[in-house]
């Protein structure tokens, strides 16, 4: 067994996060590229480091998780989501509508979806689930201090009305916060929540391999409610959806065929 295979099961058993369900050339160049960085000769030591620094095992799970995120990624996507999606959805259930957003980085999707549904409800009447595997992640959201440029394709309305500026950076309002739990999950091995209306996983499975996104899709069928709906994102587009019982309502939009 070579010295990346043997890393790849140290890690799983550590911190039970499985490294073959990750496109190998891609996350093997990015993890010798972070063990050199920190000094380390070859992934033996660097697992060492691992086990016995804890800021090196947060910065690790961070870079696995590759955090990119910003206020309504994509604006038409979010359009699409408000004029056609959500009024389908609200219409067939009305209140209580259940969404998950399931990659939530460092919050600024679930914090979107629920200003977006501001339009719609009540602030009190709106709740999100929202996880990640990387905890430190969701400590960023939790916080919710925010720098401009992820702000900027965020309505104008939103951003005068749910942030308080900070020097050069924008604080969510508490408001918007306790619309969200955030919870830990590993969407490769942990169990979904059921009965989900909408489910958001964005710009993550570009990173898994074939395996790993039959493996989401069939537990996001399952996830879903009946005719709930599972958006992508930009670059995730499913091809024959069919054949996880999925049906294309428009172009990163799928409803579960039931």
């Amino acid at each position: 067994m070579d010295k990346y295979e043997v890393f790849k099961k140290q890690v799983n058993d550590f911190i039970h996060i499985d490294l073959n369900y990750y496109k190998e050339k891609q996350m093997k160049r990015r993890i010798t590229s972070l063990l050199k960085r920190n000094n380390f000769n070859n992934f033996d030591d660097y697992f060492q480091g691992l086990e016995s620094d804890k800021a090196l095992l947060d910065e690790f799970v961070n870079y696995l998780t590759i955090n990119v995120s910003e206020f309504y990624r994509n604006p038409s996507q979010w359009e699409v989501l408000e004029k056609e999606i959500l009024p389908d959805i609200i219409n067939k259930k009305n209140k209580n509508i259940k969404i998950w957003s399931s990659a939530c980085s460092t919050g600024e999707e679930p914090y979107s979806m629920v200003m977006l549904l501001t339009k719609f409800f009540d602030l009190k009447d709106i709740k999100i689930l929202a996880s990640d595997i990387d905890v430190g992640a969701m400590d960023k959201a939790k916080l919710g201090i925010y720098n401009s440029k992820s702000l900027d394709n965020l309505p104008k309305e939103f951003k005068v009305k749910y942030f308080e500026p900070i020097e050069s950076s924008y604080k969510i309002k508490d408001d918007i916060k306790k619309c969200v739990e955030f919870k830990k999950m590993d969407l490769l091995k942990d169990v979904f929540p059921r009965n989900l209306d909408l489910i958001i996983c964005r710009n993550v499975m570009i990173y898994f391999t074939e395996d790993a996104k039959e493996l989401l899709y069939k537990k996001f069928y399952d996830s879903l409610s009946n005719n709930g709906v599972l958006f992508v994102g930009s670059t995730e587009q499913i091809i024959l959806p069919d054949r996880y019982k999925l049906k294309s309502l428009k172009t990163f939009f799928y409803k579960k065929d039931s």
